[in-house]
């Protein structure tokens, strides 16, 4: 260990690499940065990724729900108001329908509309997932239930898939009644960016001044209104 002048050069070699740690240190760094700008972008033509829900009982959310923030990723205002769904279960437990009562926020009348989807559930083993059955339906559109806790409250996720052009994205806070506390929808709302769904733009559904459902009308463009701003809540504009 000692060289023939009498010194010690295990300084000068724990110096050289502790020396040469730093500059490994940088220039990792450095490539970090540099290569951090070009990792794969998500593509937005296809859905997210959702995480499964374990043990979710499909049947627990069945039946009545109000809808209490709405998000589309169409749409910068809401359109719609007294939104009510109302959940069921085909025999076979396959079919997930969903049979639901809308008005629009223009409307003096408070027209109450109505509109239906049907769903089939591809894997018995993950019941939160549904896939639209219409076969006039072009491309695939995806319905997710992201969490519930069955008794007051359920968040789901829509997404519509079409060939060549950006995915559709609408979110659903629903309650059991017509209103939630702020720290739940917090919580739920908290769920979202991670799937894309713009904060900014999950409006809250307003649910009083409703006409009662014996005034319900089936779904059809009103002759009075205009035409290019009725659609169907649960369709997609794709072209």
């Amino acid at each position: 260990w000692l060289s023939s002048g009498g010194g010690c050069d295990s300084t000068v070699s724990v110096g050289d690499v502790m020396l040469r740690l730093v500059v490994i240190c940088v220039l990792v760094c450095l490539c970090v940065q540099h290569v951090s700008p070009y990792k794969r972008r998500e593509d937005k033509t296809k859905c997210p990724k959702v995480k499964v829900i374990r043990n979710f009982d499909l049947q627990e959310m069945m039946g009545h729900w109000y809808v209490v923030q709405y998000y589309a990723s169409s749409e910068e205002d809401l359109a719609y108001k007294c939104m009510r769904a109302v959940f069921s279960l085909s025999p076979q437990s396959t079919e997930v329908s969903l049979n639901f009562t809308y008005s629009y926020t223009d409307d003096p009348d408070r027209d109450l509309l109505e509109g239906n989807i049907t769903w089939v559930i591809p894997d018995p083993a993950h019941p939160a997932h549904w896939v639209h059955a219409e076969e006039s339906y072009e491309g695939i559109y995806n319905t997710y239930v992201l969490d519930s806790n069955y008794s007051s409250w359920s968040l789901l996720l829509h997404c519509a898939e079409k060939s060549k052009s950006p995915r559709y994205l609408s979110s659903f806070i629903m309650s059991r009644t017509s209103r939630l506390t702020p720290n739940v929808i917090s919580f739920l709302r908290d769920k979202l960016p991670r799937y894309d769904i713009d904060l900014e733009y999950m409006f809250p559904m307003l649910q009083t001044g409703c006409n009662p459902p014996e005034q319900l009308l089936h779904y059809a463009p009103p002759r009075k209104k205009n035409p290019n701003k009725r659609r169907h809540p649960l369709k997609h504009p794709h072209h």
